[in-house]
């Protein structure tokens, strides 16, 4: 993977743990804010990394299907060192994207709630590149937070809307997933 012509680098999961601490300590509940607009300007240059790595691989993006781009997105992010994930579809509306080894988290840090911000933010707008519209993540599991993974939900905004009401309302999150597919 050439960094430098994706715009990208290499940076410590030492140093976004960090980050994630200085900022919670400074910023109080403001930052998953700060974390989630720097994921979703960083979306841009990972993809295109993906789009590169592809490349070298013979493939374009832009001619893979569902199960083939899920497949070449879990070996993406393995191979830059994010994690392991899977992709799962539930109904035509949601996608869970699992890792229980996703570089942000830090299961040591023992919040009271899922604090993968930042990926929360770069998901956005990886998986949006790929769509007809915008899309948005919620995470809604993290090691983070004592969960054995993290859990991301990934779909349009208004689908992600809807899910969020329904689990502000107490349904949780798979229910309320599988009766908005």
């Amino acid at each position: 993977m050439d960094l430098p012509a994706s715009n990208c680098l290499a940076f410590p999961r030492a140093s976004l743990g960090a980050l994630r601490a200085a900022l919670i300590r400074d910023t109080g509940g403001s930052f998953a804010t700060f974390l989630q607009e720097a994921g979703y300007a960083g979306g841009e240059a990972v993809f295109a990394a993906f789009r590169s790595w592809l490349g070298t691989r013979g493939e374009d993006v832009d001619s893979l299907d569902v199960p083939a781009f899920e497949a070449r997105a879990t070996e993406f992010f393995r191979t830059a060192g994010w994690g392991n994930i899977t992709v799962t579809p539930v109904g035509d509306v949601v996608a869970m994207v699992d890792s229980a080894d996703w570089a942000e988290a830090d299961p040591v840090s023992a919040l009271p709630y899922p604090s993968c911000h930042y990926t929360t933010g770069l998901l956005a707008d990886f998986f949006g590149r790929t769509a007809a519209a915008p899309l948005a993540v919620l995470e809604v599991e993290c090691c983070s937070s004592g969960s054995p993974h993290c859990r991301f939900l990934v779909g349009s905004t208004e689908v992600m809307g809807h899910l969020y009401e329904r689990m502000t309302a107490g349904e949780h999150y798979e229910a309320a997933a599988k009766a908005l597919a």
